[in-house]
């Protein structure tokens, strides 16, 4: 009875043991989605986690993923409440390749037109269809701040 019971304890720490391992033999860089449906008070603090983010890991692959309100700090002029524009920041961020996707379904719905997006975005048939693509088919891990 011993050596069953042994058996089936090592076998169980096998397991738990599994998912560090399979993440110690991960290779590339860390993928994250940063999930943003916030208006543009919200956004400052976002943009500088997504900074710190990369200062502490520069490979990091980033990709913003925005709708609803979300997408309105990507809109050409967009200011905050206290007036802080954010394409600069999105320039930035770009530059250093953070990825900013933006959902077609709210542009439709909100009748906004795509040229008033800033020129770092991209446009994906629906936001939420994007998240859940980018981390079930691609591994990416899902940030939402």
């Amino acid at each position: 009875m011993y050596k069953f019971v042994a058996g089936v304890m090592l076998a169980l720490a096998s397991m738990l043991t599994l998912p560090a391992t399979a993440l110690a033999q991960a290779k590339g860089p860390v993928k994250v989605v940063y999930h943003v449906n916030t208006d543009v008070d919200t956004i400052s603090p976002i943009l500088n986690n997504i900074r710190n983010h990369l200062n502490a890991d520069p490979t990091a692959k980033i990709v913003v993923v925005t709708h609803g309100k979300g997408i309105n700090f990507l809109l050409q002029d967009a200011k905050d409440s206290k007036g802080h524009e954010f394409s600069g920041t999105v320039s930035d961020l770009a530059s250093k390749g953070v990825e900013f996707r933006v959902c077609n379904n709210t542009l439709t719905a909100n009748k906004i037109n795509p040229d008033r997006l800033l020129m770092e975005t991209k446009i994906v048939p629906s936001g939420v269809a994007e998240v859940a693509r980018l981390q079930f088919q691609e591994g990416f891990a899902y940030l939402k701040p």
